[in-house]
């Protein structure tokens, strides 16, 4: 049997299946308890399609090293509701019961643990199939990572992301740093927009190239070099770490089917 590693953004898929809960129920109890079950009916969908032989849902750690270097990242996020953080545990259980292991760590953000199992795997030649919503996933397409979006039932691609951005999928961290990212609070460099970030990459594959140009405008060369501080921090903020020490092998995700 092909090994295959679905890897589920576990809070992404649990608080977008919950919003629309909450939305058509006044009462939080049964907004839970319905959110659960959705959960688990989705899971269980995955595990039919995409029949991995591992599988993890991952779920976030507390104050990981992007709070601690730089403050304001997420600081307008809209804080996950008291009940639905204080019910976590059953929605674990409820994957558990599916065979799925469900991963808390106590600092890491999800985002730098799945993609630190995905480039491992796929170092290994192993597939990852990553299912969230979440666009910082995307730079790290390639022919052993998918990202599938469960809400829309469809698949990600080079196509779909330059649609969406206006740059390749190997400039999207390069684009947020420019631009900001105002869902995430990154700031990005001040003067320069999505327009004039996707038109200067639509010129050159980086920043870096970009100020080694003798060509760039200076009006956009000046902006950057000022910000240069601001670019670096918005860099690092958007880029997924996959170096994570994570204190368990592949083998340890074999899916426990019933």
């Amino acid at each position: 049997m092909n090994k295959h590693l679905l890897i589920i953004d576990a809070l992404n898929l649990i608080r977008r299946i919950y919003a629309v809960d909450s939305n058509q129920s006044n009462q939080e109890e049964l907004a839970i308890k319905n959110a659960i079950n959705r959960v688990e009916r989705a899971v269980s969908k995955l595990l039919k399609q995409t029949i991995p032989s591992h599988a993890i849902a991952v779920f976030d750690g507390e104050n990981s090293w992007r709070y601690q270097f730089y403050p304001d990242y997420k600081l307008n996020r809209k804080p996950m509701p008291e009940v639905l953080q204080t019910n976590l545990t059953h929605f674990a259980k409820q994957l558990t019961n599916l065979g799925v292991i469900s991963y808390f760590p106590q600092e890491d953000e999800a985002d730098d643990v799945i993609a630190t199992l995905a480039d491992k795997a796929a170092k290994q030649h192993i597939n990852s199939t990553i299912v969230s919503t979440d666009k910082g996933f995307l730079p790290l397409l390639n022919q052993h990572i998918q990202v599938y979006d469960y809400f829309t039932a469809q698949y990600v691609n080079d196509k779909t992301i330059f649609d969406k951005f206006s740059v390749n999928k190997n400039q999207l961290t390069e684009f947020w740093a420019l631009a900001g990212d105002p869902t995430n609070d990154i700031p990005g460099v001040k003067g320069i927009g999505k327009k004039t970030a996707q038109t200067l990459l639509a010129q050159y594959p980086s920043v870096t190239h970009a100020l080694a140009s003798t060509e760039l405008n200076e009006k956009i060369r000046l902006k950057i070099e000022s910000e240069l501080n601001q670019y670096v921090i918005s860099k690092t903020l958007a880029t997924l770490r996959v170096d994570l020490p994570l204190g368990f092998s592949l083998k340890d995700l074999r899916l426990k089917r019933a």
